[in-house]
């Protein structure tokens, strides 16, 4: 039977972890099996990079940790070698690395599963869709550029009226 620590130590576990997987926009759960150590140094220093959580966990607390929360389908993913990759800021920024790890991954042990994002699980082929979606910069990028359009749009527009008025006038 294991003591009162260990079950206090595995409580706080599973609370942190509800709490990080509450906290993210979105998350991807992949089969890690068989990846080699340069190679999972390698990924886990770009998710760090991209503001990504990754985590290799328990299946058992995985499932704890999403009981009774909007995320439960998630459990049919948690079978095996599983790693959990959370994106507080970016919805789309783990399925992108993520994804692009997998299609490299020549020996395809290393398979994305399925995951989360605002709200709905999703599975292997909604992960995918997500990681063609560009970062938040790009999506900045192109409403300035529709706004930019639209404002000079409405310029045009508001100089034709003046020049009318003006053509009026005269």
């Amino acid at each position: 039977m294991p003591s009162a620590k260990i079950l206090e130590a595995k409580k706080a576990l599973v609370a942190d972890l509800n709490e990080k997987i509450a906290g993210s926009l979105a998350g991807v759960v992949v089969a890690y099996n068989g990846i080699s150590v340069a190679d999972d140094t390698k990924l886990r220093k770009e998710l760090r990079e991209a503001g990504v959580h990754y985590m290799v966990v328990k299946n058992t607390m995985l499932r704890l940790a999403v009981k009774g929360t909007q995320y439960e389908g998630l459990t049919e993913y948690f079978k095996g070698d599983t790693a959990i990759a959370l994106s507080p800021e970016d919805p789309a920024a783990a399925a992108r690395i993520l994804c692009k790890f997998a299609d490299a991954d020549k020996s395809k042990r290393f398979v994305v599963k399925g995951g989360f994002c605002d709200g709905q699980v999703m599975n292997a082929a909604g992960i995918k869709s997500l990681s063609t979606m560009p970062n938040r910069e790009g999506l900045l990028s192109m409403l300035a550029g529709s706004l930019n359009g639209i404002v000079g749009g409405l310029a045009v527009a508001l100089q034709g009226i003046v020049d009318k008025q003006d053509e009026t006038a005269a």
